[in-house]
């Protein structure tokens, strides 16, 4: 695999790229040309194009590309041939709610810990995990084999930066914070801001433009 970095926006349209191709297998197309991508995938051929270059030299002219090597290429790229390890910390509704969805796993990406510092909710099980107190990350991460690849925030946003400390601090490379703040992680964590209500407030002005 060539070692340069992709554009952001390309890494944007991959996991659309992969679902629309894991479609195609599914129904078991063998084959698909750049237009007919395009189309499932929400965007043009031109653009397609342009972004599977970057991965490397695939399909035939006037033929198309094959279904099962792009959906290998791509997941390769995403790094997605093999699993990741996921902690969730914030058992509210929102947390509860990321614990149990199956579309985790289904996608290789498997939910070993739920954290929280509710009395009320530590040392239960939602849906099969046992809650352990946020001071647990650390020793957690490190007795698991491999470590944890992603946390993911999910607490009130008082909060939100001690929980990313403590990630880190386990040696948590990859941090999803669905709190609505601006949190600070080191330059080798990645970080990932995900607030709903700025996503609100995007659709808002497009809506007003209509």
């Amino acid at each position: 695999m060539k070692k340069h970095k992709l554009p952001q926006t390309t890494i944007a349209r991959l996991p659309v790229y992969l679902r629309s191709l894991v479609m195609l297998a599914n129904k078991g197309e063998q084959i698909v040309s750049s237009e007919g991508l395009a189309q499932i995938a929400g965007t043009n051929a031109a653009q397609l194009r342009k972004d599977l270059s970057y991965l490397g030299e695939f399909g035939t002219r006037g033929v198309g590309y094959e279904v099962d090597q792009l959906v290998n290429e791509v997941s390769k790229w995403l790094g997605l041939l093999r699993d990741r390890t996921v902690i969730i910390v914030g058992l509210g509704r929102l947390g509860g709610a990321l614990v149990g969805y199956q579309g985790f796993s289904q996608k290789g990406f498997k939910v070993v810990g739920a954290f929280d510092r509710d009395p009320a909710i530590i040392g239960k099980k939602v849906d099969g995990l046992l809650v352990q107190h946020i001071n647990e990350i650390h020793d957690f991460a490190h007795n698991l084999p491999g470590g944890v690849d992603i946390g993911i925030i999910a607490t009130q946003a008082p909060s939100a930066q001690g929980v990313a400390n403590k990630m880190v601090d386990a040696g948590v490379r990859a941090i999803i914070n669905f709190a609505p703040i601006t949190i600070d992680v080191p330059e080798e964590v990645v970080l990932r801001q995900v607030d709903l209500s700025v996503e609100l407030q995007i659709l808002s002005y497009y809506l007003q433009k209509r």
